[in-house]
């Protein structure tokens, strides 16, 4: 990998070490192999959501071409969610920091219509609606609009 670009994923990778959502122990990233090639990657669930509680566990590869390309994620904890294949855990996204906080708004705010597992896309109404303050808002707009 070309030294600049090894620079740039030193900063990005100190970035998100000294980042606030890492001091709250919201996102957490490791090197796996000292030419930052692969990384080991943390988020905790977010809340509000069905993934509240959980800490999911990232593969992260960055490619030859990086920053051009963005980094290959993928799920190593097993998931439920549209935008994530359950079989794989395959997904794609950008820089270190954004690839984790990117990854825990996605657990937050699925696009069950642009699935990457649609069996998961179907049931995804199910999911919400058993998070308790989705139902309640769903409730509570259903009541709004029936008076």
């Amino acid at each position: 990998m070309a030294n600049i670009k090894v620079q740039q994923l030193k900063q990005e990778f100190k970035e998100v070490l000294k980042s606030e959502e890492t001091s709250k122990n919201q996102i957490k990233v490791d090197l796996v192999d000292e030419n930052f090639t692969e990384l080991r990657g943390e988020i905790a669930g977010p809340p509000d959501t069905p993934y509240e509680g959980g800490r999911y566990q990232l593969e992260i590869k960055i490619p030859e071409t990086y920053p051009f390309n963005p980094p290959k994620v993928r799920f190593i904890t097993k998931i439920w969610h549209p935008n994530i294949s359950s079989v794989t855990g395959a997904i794609s996204a950008m820089t270190l920091r954004t690839v984790l906080l990117s990854l825990q708004a996605l657990l937050a705010a699925a696009e069950p219509d642009d699935p990457q597992d649609a069996v998961v896309a179907n049931q995804n109404a199910v999911i919400v609606a058993l998070s308790s303050k989705s139902w309640d808002v769903e409730i509570a707009t259903e009541l709004l609009l029936s008076n």
